[in-house]
């Protein structure tokens, strides 16, 4: 069995006004997020938004020397972006759809998201979101140290770092033995 994994696609790392913007490279893979996560829906599979939640003011996070406060619990740039905000709240009530905040790069690191994938007997884990060199990375990681096989849908992933969009892409593939595909290819 397969798992969809969505990652921080949120106003924050995709509006042009997001407090951490990857911004048109993200904007740009809006349809075909929408379009695999729909596939996977529809085919029943598993989807899981993996969504990065901060506090505000928190000097104890370990991004707060890292990068501008983003994701903040109860703000508006921690929605969904865009359209897929809107596919969310169509799907969320079904039980093949689950929500998990967290507060790492990797939506494995403090979650319940490993528990929730075994007693599904998930096994392969398909990677969409941002940012390709950071949140999809570390999951990635994780997901092969747990045994997962990982997939990462190229044209649903984006980064503001275009060098670490691209090697990130590479490592997966030589160093993780995962896939990287194309909707041609899926």
């Amino acid at each position: 069995m397969k798992a969809l994994i969505s990652i921080d696609y949120t106003n924050d790392f995709v509006a042009d006004d997001g407090a951490l913007t990857v911004g048109k490279p993200a904007q740009e893979i809006l349809q075909r997020m929408l379009s695999i996560t729909k596939e996977f829906y529809d085919a029943g599979e598993m989807i899981i938004y993996a969504i990065d939640k901060h506090k505000q003011n928190d000097p104890y996070h370990p991004e707060s020397t890292l990068f501008p406060e983003h994701n903040i619990e109860g703000e508006p740039g921690r929605a969904l972006y865009g359209d897929y905000q809107t596919q969310y709240e169509e799907l969320k009530n079904s039980n093949q759809v689950l929500y998990i905040d967290k507060t790492r790069y990797s939506a494995f690191r403090g979650t319940t998201l490993d528990m929730e994938l075994r007693a599904r007997g998930i096994k392969e884990l398909h990677l969409i979101g941002v940012c390709t060199d950071i949140c999809v990375l570390h999951t990635a990681i994780e997901a092969y140290n747990l045994g997962y096989s990982v997939v990462v849908h190229e044209d649903a992933v984006a980064s503001f770092n275009e060098i670490g969009h691209k090697w990130t892409l590479e490592h997966i593939t030589n160093c993780l033995g995962g896939k990287v595909v194309k909707a041609s290819r899926v």
